[in-house]
């Protein structure tokens, strides 16, 4: 386990707000609230973030799914508070990590893809692609993320499994697993990826030793689980393999579970140390995932990468059972809103800019969330221009109640053509109450409707250099 590290500069966050404040200028959601926070004298809440990787939005036991089995995360849903029509605004990991950790757009903080373009003179293995690397990494140095923000109220952090943005120091975390680009290994979290495939003693050590120092902890859990490789303990395997359901199938459906598995050792230990009564769990995924049933290992498209619902829908749940009483709602919600959330759970005011809803209150008072409106975007992998996201900008999304449009763009892609190819079409629009997978446009019976969401969208922010695609 690495050491704890010094703490950023405090100039880092006035950096973030200009630069937030010059992106947002436009944004039209509800802006988060400092006021709605826990109370002061209430004992800061313990934090678990946990966010699965490359995993469908109904592959759960608790939305209904007929195969997979996810206990642990089907007690969570029953205890906590559920949102199934959860949303990431990016369905692509790196740049939907990258909101998790910091409450802002892709478009805001700048990570919009996972790496630089392969075109650069030299390929991979180019001077300027580590060059570009590096600078992409920097992006994280101009925002702040959530744990510095919760390091002032006395937390301290640690990161696990996936993380993108160098070590776990430059994501503002106190200790941590992961070494970061340009170490060996470095691109998704080099030995943070360990966690949850070989145990999760990282956690439980560093819940034993900031208890026993009477310090609100916050854990980052992030494992490559569902992610590729699907190598599941023959013990799940065997429960999901039928000479009716493909092998690559089978394996994703076991790696569920075997998932789900580490999270029940997480909730077992919180409970075993009288923790889970006052420790906030928050869940989500980074993008969504359909297993090829004829490829191993690989994913169908409109799932991942795509602004689909099976790319950017995901169950949200948060748990905290000294404040929420078990809910399942119906309300749209975003990873947006899971920074101002998670502050103001922990007493943390929340500073303005963010684009996201604090829904604190909304869970504790068991009250409407007023937003009928979400927003997403999508780019392509390899980013292009680094300081303009709408260089590789392909999709805009917006769900209005049952209503999704989705906007396609001229943005440049140099790979992963075969899973956009076919989508970088009209505008297309969806009643998801009545087609959740989406199987039916209806854009051309509904102008009215479809003009009035693009609309919407430039109300969100407008584009400037690309075109909207039309045929």
């Amino acid at each position: 386990m690495a050491k704890p590290s010094a703490a950023k500069t405090p100039v880092k966050w006035a950096l973030a707000l200009i630069v937030a404040a010059s992106l947002t200028a436009c944004v039209s959601t509800k802006q988060s609230q400092p006021t709605e926070t826990a109370a002061e004298d209430d004992t800061p809440p313990n934090i678990v973030l946990i966010l699965s990787d490359d995993h469908a939005w109904n592959d759960y036991g608790f939305m209904g799914h007929d195969v997979v089995k996810t206990p642990a995360l089907d007690q969570l849903a029953s205890e906590g508070v559920t949102f199934k029509r959860g949303y990431v605004p990016t369905s692509l990991c790196r740049p939907s990590l990258a909101t998790i950790a910091t409450g802002l757009y892709a478009h805001q903080h700048g990570i919009t893809g996972n790496d630089p373009s392969r075109k650069l003179p030299g390929g991979k293995n180019g001077a300027e692609y580590n060059k570009q690397r590096g600078e992409i990494i920097a992006k994280i140095d101009h925002v702040q993320t959530l744990p510095q923000l919760l390091r002032d109220k006395g937390y301290v952090s640690l990161q696990t499994g996936k993380w993108w943005e160098g070590s776990y120091q430059r994501g503002g975390f106190d200790e941590g697993m992961t070494r970061g680009f340009p170490e060996k290994g470095g691109r998704h979290g080099d030995d943070g990826l360990q966690i949850g495939r070989k145990g999760i003693a990282e956690i439980t050590d560093f819940i034993d030793r900031t208890t026993a120092a009477n310090k609100p902890f916050f854990v980052w859990y992030a494992p490559f689980m569902p992610h590729t490789p699907h190598t599941p303990p023959e013990r799940l395997l065997k429960k999901y393999q039928d000479p009716s359901r493909p092998e690559s199938i089978a394996k994703y459906y076991a790696m569920i579970e075997w998932f789900d598995e580490t999270n029940g050792q997480i909730f077992d230990y919180l409970e075993q140390k009288g923790l889970k009564d006052n420790t906030l769990i928050v869940y989500v995924s980074d993008n969504g995932w359909v297993t090829n049933p004829t490829m191993a290992e690989r994913f169908l498209p409109k799932s991942k990468q795509s602004p689909n619902e099976s790319g950017v829908r995901t169950p949200i749940m948060y748990s905290l059972p000294s404040k929420f009483a078990p809910q399942m709602r119906t309300e749209l919600t975003s990873s947006i809103d899971i920074v101002p959330t998670i502050l103001a759970a922990a007493g943390v005011d929340v500073p303005q800019g963010l684009p996201g809803e604090n829904l604190y209150q909304n869970m504790v008072q068991q009250t409407p969330i007023e937003r009928d409106t979400i927003y997403g975007e999508g780019f392509a992998h390899d980013m292009d221009d680094l300081n303009d996201p709408e260089s590789t900008l392909l999709y805009r999304w917006v769900i209005e109640g049952d209503w999704k449009l989705i906007v396609s763009y001229d943005g440049k892609n140099v790979s992963y053509q075969k899973y956009h190819n076919d989508f970088l079409v009209a505008p297309r629009l969806y009643n998801l109450a009545d087609d959740e997978h989406e199987q039916h446009d209806l854009a051309d019976q509904h102008p009215e409707l479809v003009a009035r969401l693009k609309a919407k969208l430039a109300d969100w922010y407008p584009v400037k250099s690309r075109n909207i695609l039309t045929n």
